[in-house]
């Protein structure tokens, strides 16, 4: 009788959950704060890297995470009990569209940090691999999502970059997420680690249309809170906000101008902010002075920081590699 239950459940389409769309509206106002702090941080009010350290990070990675999750609980209430073709492809063409479309601009706007696999890369990149575990047993999909999770325990705590490799350093295969040193970017989310949210979120949703949580959950209603409608244009409001924000920053800026930073100071707290993203406390800052002093001796230094010099220039890619070698 149980069994006849549970295959009942997992034969019909699942109910709409209201809910969802107020916690993804929450996540995307937690994004738009999280933003506008870079964006006064570009303009020069906060120091240079404080996005990117400190409970700044640790926000960040949790957005992040909680979007990815969320995406996962999406792709299986869309898609079962059968994969709706034509839904699943229009929503994929408008998220790589805006993905494609992040990378020009910023290609653009910031040549040396240029988004090539953000966030919404990563979730077109999921999304199709979840197609594969939507046709897959569940006790696979379980045993996946557990063995993703631990490879990602032992990367970041057991044994930090113990998968990673210099031969996944370039772009073209840095999203993949075992770059020992990736290129710089402003918003990089490759597949690993950043599948293990996505797959939770998926192996969470087939448990629970075991049970009746998802009819439980949507009964509490589809919300008209400003979350909630937020969540339901979630794309359209990813894509507008940050160009408001950073018009309004601009515009603080013209009026009451910050104050100068020190480009000593400024160049090691924004170094250590991208290499901890990657690598330990200690190593970040034995490597970071190392380029430092080296950019100062060669006479680099001024010419990187204006930017007439870009970080894959040969000679800034010689000395980052000398250092890497003697901080290891």
């Amino acid at each position: 009788m149980t069994a006849t239950a549970t295959e009942t459940y997992v034969s019909v389409k699942p109910p709409r959950i209201g809910l969802l769309d107020t916690a993804r509206g929450i996540a995307l106002l937690a994004m738009a704060t999280y933003h506008f702090t870079w964006d006064m941080e570009f303009m020069g009010y906060l120091a240079p890297g404080t996005a990117e350290t400190g409970w700044l990070k640790l926000y960040a990675r949790a957005i992040a995470s909680t979007f990815l999750f969320i995406v996962g609980i999406s792709l299986v209430l869309a898609n079962k009990p059968e994969i709706r073709w034509q839904s699943f492809w229009h929503r994929f063409v408008m998220i790589a569209a805006a993905a494609l479309a992040i990378s020009v601009v910023t290609r653009f706007v910031f040549p040396g940090e240029w988004i090539f696999f953000g966030i919404l890369h990563c979730i077109a990149a999921v999304s199709l691999l979840g197609l594969v575990f939507l046709r897959l047993p569940l006790p696979v999909t379980i045993a996946v999502t557990a063995a993703v999770t631990a490879a990602w325990v032992v990367d970041t705590w057991l044994a930090p970059n113990l998968l990673r490799s210099p031969i996944f350093n370039p772009r073209y295969l840095a999203w993949i997420g075992l770059a020992q040193m990736p290129q710089r970017s402003n918003d990089y989310v490759p597949i690993f680690p950043w599948a293990v949210p996505f797959l939770l979120g998926m192996t969470a949703t087939l448990l629970a249309m075991r049970t009746r949580l998802l009819e439980r959950l949507a009964a509490l209603g589809t919300g008209s809170s400003l979350p909630a409608k937020a969540g339901r244009h979630s794309l359209a409001f990813y894509l507008i906000h940050q160009p408001v924000l950073i018009a309004i920053a601009y515009g603080l800026s013209v009026v009451v101008p910050p104050a100068k930073p020190d480009p000593v100071e400024s160049y090691l707290k924004q170094c250590n902010a991208s290499c901890i993203m990657q690598e330990g406390e200690a190593l970040c800052r034995s490597f970071c002075q190392c380029t430092l002093d080296k950019l100062q001796t060669e006479n680099l230094f001024t010419e990187f920081q204006s930017g007439a010099l870009k970080p894959d220039d040969g000679r800034i890619m010689a000395l980052a590699s000398e250092c890497n070698a003697a901080a290891q």
